[in-house]
């Protein structure tokens, strides 16, 4: 990783919106692992969950991760907008990463959006699962945070695994090369589902 400083462009001249838009990487770490620890604790000394579905529902909800990562760079990060206002909008919360795909600052989600976007999540899955909504949103959320590493590692680290080398080449694709392909960062079982590999 390079330790030289790097310039980000900046978005906005009011400083107290400037500095929400520049997040350390390890503040999802810090902000959701205790959040996810503290409701898999629940479902078993609240919910009387037992560990074989709070071990299923966990892994569901990492699995439905890799879907919802894959949807939502695709339908929403690249979103297609008409409206000047549509195109900024998509602007900040995606295109200033591919203007500035080194920027370390801006490879993890600020918490502002993903706490936001937690909580409407969380609320959907106890509305569809109930009880077993809970260990879902953990599984979710534990798939959320390995998109986000795996995100900043292969921007700024050299892989040394099979698997890391081909995540990198996959997202280096998608940022230089295929645009409109390689929507997946942290799994490509979508892209090979949808056939939008290349």
């Amino acid at each position: 990783m390079s330790t030289k400083a790097h310039q980000s462009i900046r978005l906005f001249k009011n400083p107290v919106l400037e500095a929400l838009t520049h997040v350390h990487p390890s503040l999802p770490f810090i902000i959701w692992i205790p959040v996810v620890a503290y409701l898999w604790f629940q479902s078993r000394a609240s919910m009387q969950l037992d560990y074989s579905a709070i071990a299923l529902y966990s892994v569901l909800g990492l699995f439905f991760w890799t879907f919802t990562e894959y949807a939502m760079h695709r339908y929403v990060f690249h979103y297609d907008a008409s409206t000047k206002a549509g195109k900024y909008l998509v602007f900040l919360f995606h295109g200033i990463h591919h203007d500035d795909p080194q920027d370390p600052t801006r490879l993890v989600m600020p918490p502002v959006v993903s706490i936001t976007l937690g909580i409407a999540f969380f609320y959907l899955f106890k509305v569809v699962f109930a009880d077993n909504g809970t260990p879902f949103f953990c599984g979710f959320i534990v798939g959320y945070m390995i998109y986000d590493y795996i995100h900043f590692a292969v921007h700024h680290f050299r892989p040394r695994t099979a698997w890391g080398k081909a995540l990198k080449e996959h997202h280096m694709k998608h940022h230089f090369i295929a645009h409109g392909a390689k929507w997946g960062v942290s799994s490509m079982i979508w892209d090979r589902v949808f056939r939008t590999m290349s």
